[in-house]
């Protein structure tokens, strides 16, 4: 797997790409604590600037440990195109119920009493850095690759990795 770190535009880019295809991220909150809390959670929103917005509850224990310590991490995965990402950040609760309208769906009723419920609140995610591990092939091409690899001794390239550095201004 050979590595390409990419920063500013080129990061930003990438970040934008992963964090749009993949549909589900592990949030960990609370990262100074042992265990470290996890859920999984759906962006509601990967905004051009980078920042991803999600609706939470305002009882939840992620919620609570973002109140006292705004670092977070998120961690995408996609098995099925082998790509995968983790972000650290910062993320922010915000109330607003303009921004709470704008991203409610249907889907929401199955964890609130509808948009107007007073629990509702949106995590506003800003990523500071991450890395990413993207294969760019289907399995089956990977295996075969590896199996060649393994056969002939001559390395194939199977996939890229890297860091992510980007120039956000913290909230």
């Amino acid at each position: 797997m050979s590595e390409e770190n990419l920063h500013q535009r080129r990061a930003h880019e990438k970040y934008l790409e992963m964090a749009r295809g993949i549909p589900v991220a592990m949030m960990l909150t609370g990262l100074r604590q042992k265990p470290v809390h996890s859920i999984p959670m759906t962006p509601k929103r990967v905004q051009d600037d980078g920042e991803i917005l999600f609706i939470s509850n305002s009882t939840s224990e992620n919620n609570a440990n973002l109140l006292s310590d705004s670092d977070c991490q998120l961690i995408f995965g996609d098995v099925r195109s082998k790509e995968f990402m983790n972000v650290y950040g910062s993320a922010y609760i915000s109330s607003d119920q303009e921004l709470i309208d704008d991203l409610w769906s249907n889907l929401d009723n199955n964890w609130f009493e509808g948009k107007n419920d007073p629990s509702i609140t949106v995590i506003r995610f800003r990523p500071r850095y991450g890395n990413y591990w993207d294969t760019k092939t289907n399995a089956l091409v990977t295996m075969a690759k590896l199996g060649y690899t393994a056969i002939t001794g001559n390395e194939t390239e199977i996939g890229v990795k890297g860091t992510l550095q980007f120039n956000y201004q913290k909230n």
